[in-house]
């Protein structure tokens, strides 16, 4: 999940970079035709270099967050994707942790045995008779 947001950011941030890359190169050819100059001609172009240069280095500046926000987004969820502690934990000791419920002795299984109240048997209870008013 976290990967496609990054690459969805990465999307963005190139789209971004082509447009401005694009406008530099449209305000350049604009430049060139308002003069005859080629001093200004000369600048126009340079002017160009430097916005793409600084266009793909917001790029890659962009890119680089957007890597170490899903690094620090992977540090802090498990491998299901949960934060890291708010998983729904079991009370029962060593519930959910793959491991058996009871002692392992030499490769055997020992169970410990839950001492259960007997089951209530199908009789009501004896009841008194009610004496009345003493």
């Amino acid at each position: 999940m976290q990967s496609m947001k990054e690459t969805a950011a990465n999307i963005g941030a190139s789209a971004k970079s082509g447009m401005e890359k694009t406008k530099a190169t449209l305000q350049e050819k604009a430049e060139k035709m308002t003069t005859r100059d080629p001093l200004q001609k000369e600048m126009a172009e340079r002017k160009k270099e430097d916005r793409i240069t600084e266009a793909e280095l917001r790029k890659q500046e962009e890119m680089n967050r957007n890597a170490a926000a899903r690094r620090s987004e992977t540090y802090s969820h498990s491998s299901t994707g949960e934060p890291v502690g708010m998983h729904h934990m079991s009370a029962l000791p060593g519930h959910g942790t793959g491991e058996p419920a009871g002692q392992v002795v030499e490769g055997w299984f020992l169970r410990t045995r839950l001492v259960r109240p007997p089951a209530p048997s199908a009789a009501p209870p004896p009841t008194t008779p009610n004496p009345g008013p003493p």
